[in-house]
């Protein structure tokens, strides 16, 4: 179901679309590719919001920086210092992060109307991103398709081509918050990931790939989140054609579980420390299956260059249950 959601200042008109299988109900808004809404039932059946959002379009506008529920790109997470090499040129970005690139600059993805179109059990959000945009070198048409599967599970798989080499990496910003309201901390997670990359005072990666055995960054099993993560984790299993489990959050109040399958290498853990109101740091927990911040820069680390002739695919998918 498609309905009016809310008119931008120069009358472009944005529309959220409903998608509701097995007790899930999503809703996706093609400003941004946002994920506005994921209510599910609890272990007594009773159901809640469990991404942070709001109630119109307003208050998105008002709260851009967060990035609560959007398709980010064209290259999710941070660039350093604005600017990388490729085919050996340099290209340089709008800086929107301090002196680096985050989350593809000052009008990503994230603040573009997409068109939508439905699909199966699902809605497919697509755009052209120009040559140029953001600093970003050639023409990519790109497509996001938001849909649920039998079990209720929400996938999102991303396709994009290029007609000159250039970078690319994509990922969707919920926050979570399992048990519907309230400070998140006291959920559990289980990451599958023996590393992760420690980041410098900007935030970027040192390019190590540090074990966290004895760290606070071991989450091989599963305990409380806490606070105090902006950080990549190494997915052990790397990147793979088809999605595999490589995460699990559990509200132990609620019993609701969130259990993340994804093709990409990486999963960004952001605990929310510095949100504002309406709502309050550690108020939801942003996992964002990725490839590594700044793998322009690192050759060391997986690619993220896309050249004409392929195409890019990568997909992620969030299963809800209760125990």
């Amino acid at each position: 179901m498609s309905e009016l959601f809310g008119t931008l200042s120069d009358g472009t008109e944005v529309h959220r679309w409903t998608l509701e299988r097995a007790g899930t109900r999503v809703e996706v808004l093609t400003y941004g590719g946002i994920v506005r809404s994921v209510q599910v039932p609890d272990r007594e059946g009773r159901t809640a919001e469990v991404v942070l959002g709001f109630p119109g379009l307003d208050g998105y506008l008002a709260h851009p920086e967060p990035y609560f529920g959007a398709l980010v790109g064209r290259y999710a997470n941070r660039i350093a210092h604005a600017r990388f090499p490729l085919d050996g040129a340099v290209y340089a970005l709008e800086p929107n992060s301090g002196r680096n690139s985050l989350h593809g600059g000052a009008r990503g993805f994230d603040k573009r109307v997409w068109d939508a179109a439905p699909a199966g059990h699902g809605v497919r959000l697509s755009r052209v991103s120009p040559h140029g945009e953001e600093g970003f070198p050639g023409r990519v048409e790109v497509s996001a398709t938001y849909s649920l599967d039998a079990s209720g599970a929400l996938r999102i798989a991303y396709e994009a081509v290029t007609d000159a080499p250039t970078v690319l990496n994509l990922t969707s910003h919920s926050y979570f918050n399992l048990a519907g309201s309230g400070h998140a901390g006291g959920h559990e997670l289980r990451v599958a990931a023996a590393r992760f990359t420690p980041v410098d005072a900007d935030l970027i990666p040192t390019g190590a790939l540090e074990d966290v055995a004895g760290s606070r960054f071991d989450f091989r099993a599963s305990r409380k989140v806490g606070s105090g993560y902006d950080h990549n984790f190494v997915l052990d299993k790397g990147v793979t054609a088809a999605p595999e489990e490589v995460a699990e959050l559990h509200d132990p109040a609620s019993g609701r579980t969130l259990t993340i399958a994804t093709t990409e290498p990486g999963l960004q853990l952001y605990t929310a420390d510095h949100l504002t109101e309406p709502f309050a740091p550690g108020d939801g927990i942003a996992l964002e299956t990725q490839h590594f911040p700044d793998s322009p820069n690192r050759p060391e680390f997986p690619g993220t260059v896309l050249r004409p002739g392929q195409v890019f695919r990568s997909e992620t998918v969030y299963a809800f249950s209760a125990r």
